[in-house]
């Protein structure tokens, strides 16, 4: 089936929820419209040229790309400026642009977990923790005529979620009194007369950056008029996020050996190493882009190696220094297998939804490789 761009806005959120961005980033919509028709996807890392003449060559108007196409606010369209004739190119040949970057960066089944899985590592766990989810609690009281269906709508609302367990909830049966007064009109009961009814108080825990979707879907599903509800702050810690990932290799091995192995998943030909030693490694951590502000994370988990990129010469002192080894593969070189990784994504989901479009992965040459 032909399908419109925001379907694929929507499945790309539920891998990167937009809730995850910085608040400096620019993610989502960057150029073009939700309710276009989506002929071919192109994803890629950055929009150039590039990009624009691979999108055109394959017949794409829509573009999926990993690093906003606005970053800051514009003031004028200069058609003379290299950015200019970049927005004149899109609009003229009707090519919208979405992109998901810090999100994506931080999601649990993002580009840090994709290249820790690429790279073998077991026992996957965050690298420290940037964000953490507050959480809420949801305390609803309902007939037990509808108790089931109110449970289902928050639920598939997104509550529900404790660690790697789904549907979770809790019900006690209780007592519920209420005397409806003149204009209403009340699911049970007559106006004027006190009435009881059995009732289920049900308990979710709701993430807070979706509290809003879930009680609306809760009060869809309620039978009542007014729906008696409370909603409850928690000091549990939900889950964690970062921008990388901490692991064991499959078996220890060298540095260079390491080295070898970074090069060929990545499908780069350099990468710069650091170390005063030799011993072979086991436990390494990896942050694309730029990992250098998680060093101190990194020798805080005891990390053999980071594999990260854009290390400069002092933050690569700091770590000689401390006994943590680097292996800097640069910045495009570690976040180019975002193009492998949304491409399969999209196209799986494709597949399974039966949408009629083809999805293209654009690898530029690394920026500063040959």
């Amino acid at each position: 089936m032909k399908i419109k761009n925001g379907m694929v806005f929507n499945r790309l959120e539920e891998l990167a929820p937009p809730y995850l961005a910085e608040t400096w980033d620019n993610i989502g919509l960057q150029l073009g419209a939700k309710d276009r028709t989506a002929e071919a996807v192109l994803v890629t890392l950055d929009v150039d040229d590039r990009a624009v003449d691979k999108a055109l060559e394959v017949g794409a108007n829509l573009i999926i790309s990993h690093h906003p196409l606005f970053f800051k606010g514009i003031k004028t369209i200069d058609f003379e400026s290299p950015s200019g004739r970049l927005i004149r190119r899109l609009i003229k040949n009707d090519i919208s642009v979405y992109s998901a970057h810090t999100n994506l960066d931080l999601a649990p089944r993002g580009l840090s977990q994709y290249l820790a899985l690429k790279l073998g590592l077991g026992n996957i766990k965050p690298l420290g923790t940037v964000k953490s989810q507050q959480l809420m609690k949801l305390v609803v009281f309902v007939p037990e005529t509808h108790l089931h269906k109110v449970r289902q709508a928050v639920n598939d609302a997104g509550a529900g979620f404790i660690g790697n367990y789904r549907d979770c909830s809790f019900r006690s049966p209780g007592v519920g009194t209420f005397r409806p007064l003149e204009g209403s009109r009340p699911f049970l009961g007559s106006t004027g007369i006190l009435e009881e009814v059995t009732e289920y108080r049900l308990e979710v825990i709701v993430p807070a950056e979706i509290l809003s979707r879930v009680v609306q879907s809760m009060i869809d599903a309620h039978p009542y008029e007014e729906v008696a509800y409370d909603l409850i702050p928690l000091n549990n810690s939900g889950q964690s996020y970062s921008y990388g990932r901490q692991g064991d290799l499959p078996e220890a091995m060298s540095l260079e050996e390491l080295a070898e192995r970074v090069k060929s998943i990545l499908g780069i030909e350099y990468v710069a190493v650091s170390s005063q030693k030799q011993n072979r490694v086991e436990k390494v951590c990896l942050v694309p882009g730029s990992g250098a502000s998680m060093i101190k994370t990194a020798l805080r988990e005891r990390c053999q190696v980071m594999i990260t990129g854009d290390i400069k010469y002092h933050e690569a002192r700091e770590a000689l220094e401390s006994g943590l080894a680097l292996i800097d593969a640069g910045h495009d070189g570690m976040e180019l297998a975002v193009v492998d990784m949304l491409t399969s994504y999209l196209e799986e989901t494709a597949r399974n939804e039966g949408w009629d479009v083809k999805i293209h992965g654009f690898k530029e040459e690394c920026l500063w490789r040959k």
